[in-house]
């Protein structure tokens, strides 16, 4: 009896085994692939070169407004250095026994020319200094234009004659 019913029960194991693998999900049925004619996939060469001018016209434009940001920062550069060579020779009149600068200067290997324009105030002993500083102009080179007539930087201040003249 033993071996019968250790038979049995092997037999239904086998018999549960194979009905678990029957009825175990099949995979999901595979699609048709589209047939397509030779020359249909991918890009045509008209698209391609449609693109490649979209991309040119896009690029050209880009080229453009980089042109225009680095010419606005030289003239800031430019508009700088301009005020720094202004704020020097207000600074230089005020020193006692230094000459008045007007004319020429130079500052970061460029020529600047500088105009200096006096005026008298109600005080006697103060006088209103006006300067200008445009680029000194050079041979082949046309002068540039600042915003005020030629002048890339105008500075007004003061300068106390009497107290220079009893320094020195």
């Amino acid at each position: 009896r033993a071996a019968r019913t250790g038979g049995t029960a092997r037999g239904a194991r086998a018999v549960t085994l194979a009905v678990t693998l029957l009825a175990a999900p099949s995979p999901a049925p595979m699609r048709p692939v589209p047939i397509t004619r030779a020359g249909e996939e991918g890009f045509s060469l008209i698209e391609a070169l449609v693109a490649l001018a979209v991309l040119a016209i896009a690029t050209v434009g880009l080229i453009g407004t980089v042109e225009a940001h680095v010419n606005s920062t030289r003239g800031l550069e430019l508009r700088a250095v301009a005020m720094l060579v202004a704020e020097n020779q207000l600074a230089e009149l005020s020193v006692p026994g230094m000459r008045d600068n007007a004319g020429q200067v130079e500052m970061l290997d460029r020529q600047w020319r500088v105009q200096v324009t006096r005026r008298a105030t109600d005080a006697p002993e103060i006088q209103r200094v006006h300067i200008e500083v445009s680029p000194a102009p050079t041979s082949g080179q046309p002068q540039g234009a600042g915003r005020n007539g030629g002048a890339f930087a105008v500075l007004d201040g003061f300068v106390d004659e009497q107290d220079r003249e009893s320094r020195q």
